[in-house]
């Protein structure tokens, strides 16, 4: 694999985003890639927002990750920044290779880069191997998250 590129997304890629967040069981429920529509829309006011940073990374000339970042300002921890990291794909031919970490390691440093002292993410409680990946990154699991479907 040759050096991989890492760079904001843009209209172009979404698609191949769309088809890496269906390609496993908890996204073929919720995804819906031949309706790129909605897709478009939520493109649109992500990459509007100075403080979402939706990115890509190339590798051998085709798109081979993703990961959305959401950089948060709050009075908690003395006013510290934080960078949430969500919606990280491998595509499937690339992984095992170490494309998932050096993507991850590229977040981090767009975290330190914008000033924010904690780097957080969540994961399903079902994606046990993602869990041990982020793990040996350095995350704890020091949260129990919570959701409400409106």
């Amino acid at each position: 694999m040759a050096d991989p590129v890492f760079r904001r997304a843009n209209e172009g890629d979404i698609a191949a985003i769309v088809a890496m967040l269906a390609d496993d069981p908890l996204g073929a429920m919720r995804e819906t890639p031949h309706d790129l529509t909605p897709y478009r829309d939520a493109f649109a006011a992500v990459d509007a927002n100075p403080n979402q940073l939706l990115i890509v990374v190339e590798a051998d000339g085709a798109v081979a990750g993703t990961a959305q970042m959401t950089f948060i300002a709050g009075l908690s921890h003395r006013g510290m920044r934080r960078a949430d990291i969500e919606a990280v794909r491998v595509h499937a031919r690339q992984r095992g290779a170490g494309l998932g970490t050096r993507l991850i390691e590229w977040c981090i440093g767009q975290a330190r880069e914008r000033g924010c002292g904690i780097v957080q993410l969540t994961s399903h409680a079902s994606r046990t191997d993602a869990h041990r990946f982020y793990e040996r990154l350095g995350f704890t699991a020091s949260h129990t998250g919570f959701k409400l479907r409106l």
